[in-house]
């Protein structure tokens, strides 16, 4: 019997595994009901439950629960001093505690992204947990610890994302993080609302070069005079030419005549 109920707890963890990403450690989320069943039945849960999940496991509550034990006076103050040991998980209700069951379904939200198992003996909690996907159960039949196979909520689950009609939270993450990292989205609206700084850089070594002042281009009258300059210019140089080729010829005539 009891080898038939570890092949039962390896089939229901290998299948949290593959189709909810569970991994090592496992988390489990005990409440006072699941320590005073402990305590009655002489379980060791730091002991049994990692041998029982065939792992590493990290054995948690919350402060709710622990405030729930010790509201309720001295007959649970054994499960009170065994749920001190584990590790204490923040919840939402640190300045108002509200009753244990309450508290840990809090903790699950609807997808269970912390991939939490649940201890509990508490039968509201247990139907609650039921419809919710992707969460294991575990709790104590006379001396003996049980997790629960999985539920019609969590074969439900599978079975819709492999007809394609859902796909998994971890399927859901990788693609809202792929939005995020292409700009899709919140993410984009978020990015076109801050303003980027510009980083320094040298100037342009062109820039920095001195302009050069360009000449004004002439009027009308100044070029009128300009050109006016020009050939004044070059009559007089072809008068003096014909001076003095005339002074050259004038007494080479006389002698010639002699």
């Amino acid at each position: 019997m009891k080898l038939k109920r570890q092949k039962q707890a390896k089939k229901t963890i290998s299948f949290y595994k593959y189709n909810f990403s569970f991994r090592e450690p496992f988390q489990v989320l005990i409440d006072g009901t699941f320590c005073q069943a402990a305590l009655k039945n002489k379980i060791q849960i730091k002991e049994q439950i990692p041998k029982y999940l065939m792992g590493e496991v990290q054995l948690c509550t919350t402060n709710c629960a622990l405030k729930e034990l010790e509201s309720l006076g001295k007959e649970l103050y054994g499960a009170k001093v065994i749920l001190q040991r584990f590790q204490i998980r923040s919840c939402k209700h640190f300045k108002s505690p509200v009753p244990a069951s309450e508290c840990l379904l809090s903790m699950l939200e609807e997808t269970n992204p912390h991939h939490y198992f649940v201890a509990t003996q508490d039968f509201g909690v247990t139907e609650e947990v039921k419809r919710l996907p992707g969460v294991p159960l575990i709790y104590i039949v006379v001396n003996t610890m049980v997790l629960e196979k999985p539920s019609a909520a969590s074969l439900g689950r599978v079975a819709a994302v492999q007809a394609g009609e859902l796909v998994t939270p971890a399927q859901q993450q990788s693609i809202s993080s792929l939005k995020e990292h292409q700009g899709i989205g919140q993410g984009q609206e978020e990015r076109r609302g801050r303003k980027r700084k510009r980083k320094r850089s040298n100037p342009n070594p062109l820039s920095c070069l001195k302009k050069k002042k360009r000449k004004a281009p002439p009027t009308n009258g100044s070029s009128a005079a300009n050109q006016g300059e020009g050939e004044g210019k070059k009559g007089r140089s072809r008068s003096k030419k014909r001076k003095m080729e005339g002074g050259q010829s004038g007494p080479g005539g006389p002698a010639g005549s002699q």
